[in-house]
């Protein structure tokens, strides 16, 4: 190696030292996942190694997503986003892109010459795209986040699927495609790359896991540090209480299988019309729902005519769901909801091995006992007295006597809907 070559090598290695560091402080920083796309990009092409595309992607553990993913393009920067539910990853385009194969077949790291079309192999449509487009060498790399082996070689399908994983491409319009020294560069800074893309993300993945399983606010504050056990704080909350009548007789008629998918589309029509309306759903009980909308004194009136709204669109649209599998010949189930105002205690409850993030008090019994009373009073919505004086107006609600609700001293006044479903 010559003199002039050898000082290349030496402050080659400087700036990618650089870079790496740049890098460790964006992932304890915490910058954003297209920030640091976008800094690793640029400075690439600043230390000479040509991109002027690079694709990011990894997937999620999240219920409804599968995967994300960034194009970001030396001219307009990170531009391109996707988000692909479970449905949608099975699509051609991305069971036909080269990623789709090589997390198949546990390659961790691929070249691509675009400028040689016999290479192009059967991933054509993309590589044939970013040829027209002037590019001459595209190079994948496979990062998996886990336990199994590092390109999961000899992993079974179930385990590769399950396995969280980053992927990523760079291509160059460089006439000689990437040279040795920007190779070696690549895979120098690469796994940090991949590392601080782990941690930028990871909180992010898991924000929407405890989300998916607890509700966005409990996740938000088990995250920020709420999780000894009895730390709760007393809220005044609009409590909303959901449950399937007959759906027991139902399920006796119905195989395992059946009887969730059935069961799902029931919860979500109960469960979407609050979330809708900023609602927490905060337990799924068997075939019935607990929720809340965080109601203080200052906007308890209009927290409660929302409330009333979810309730009224969730009866109709159980209501439509059962005239579709009535017509079909199907049995169905009717829902019932009770409304009901009260302070309550949020926060953790339970064993320090085993912890629940809901609501708990009086006025928490009070609203299934209320709801247990729909059938008998023949209505699918009873508020109660402390609902209807938080709402100020009894205008779509009028009472429907007083009642003796089980374990509570007293008799209750309840209001149904004035214009109530016969």
């Amino acid at each position: 190696m010559g003199e002039e070559d050898a000082n290349h090598s030496v402050e080659t290695r400087k700036t990618a030292a650089e870079l790496i560091g740049w890098l460790a402080d964006a992932g304890l920083r915490n910058l954003p996942f297209e920030q640091i796309v976008d800094g690793f990009s640029r400075r690439l092409n600043e230390m000479g190694v040509s991109v002027v595309r690079t694709f990011v992607g990894m997937n999620t553990l999240h219920s409804m997503l599968r995967a994300r993913s960034l194009i970001w393009d030396r001219m307009s920067g990170p531009s391109v986003k996707y988000e692909l539910d479970h449905e949608r990853f099975n699509d051609p385009f991305v069971q036909q892109s080269p990623f789709a194969r090589i997390l198949r077949e546990g390659i961790g790291e691929e070249r691509r010459r675009l400028t040689d079309r016999g290479s192009l192999g059967e991933e054509t449509a993309l590589f044939e795209e970013l040829r027209s487009a002037g590019m001459t060498e595209w190079f994948g790399v496979v990062f998996p986040f886990g336990d199994l082996s590092p390109h999961l070689r000899g992993a079974s399908e179930t385990a590769r699927k399950d396995q969280l994983w980053l992927v990523c491409s760079l291509t160059t319009d460089q006439a000689e495609g990437y040279r040795n020294a920007d190779l070696a560069t690549l895979r120098q800074v690469l796994p940090v790359f991949a590392v601080t893309i782990k941690a930028a993300t990871m909180r992010s993945i898991g924000q929407g896991l405890l989300a998916a399983y607890l509700g966005n606010d409990p996740a938000n504050r088990v995250l920020s540090g709420t999780v000894l056990r009895g730390e709760v704080q007393a809220i005044e909350a609009v409590l909303f209480y959901a449950d399937l009548r007959g759906f027991t007789e139902l399920a006796d008629t119905m195989s395992g299988e059946d009887l969730l998918a059935t069961l799902d589309v029931y919860l979500d029509c109960m469960a979407r019309p609050v979330v809708a309306r900023g609602g927490e759903i905060l337990k799924f009980m068997g075939d019935g729902l607990l929720a809340a909308f965080d109601a203080n004194y200052a906007n308890r009136a209009e927290v409660c005519a929302t409330a009333l709204d979810a309730a009224e669109e969730a009866v109709a649209s159980v209501d439509t769901l059962n005239a579709t599998r009535q017509a079909a010949g199907q049995r169905f189930a009717e829902l019932d909801i009770a409304l009901h105002v009260g302070e309550v205690l949020y926060g953790n409850v339970g064993i320090d091995e085993r912890l629940d993030f809901t609501v708990i008090g009086p006025a928490v019994n009070e609203a299934s006992r209320i709801e247990l009373m729909c059938k008998s009073v023949g209505q699918n919505i009873l508020a109660s007295a402390q609902f209807v004086q938080a709402r100020r107006s009894r205008d779509r609600l009028v009472s429907v006597g007083r009642h003796q609700l089980r374990g509570v001293r007293g008799e209750t006044e309840l209001f149904a809907l004035v214009r109530a479903r016969p």
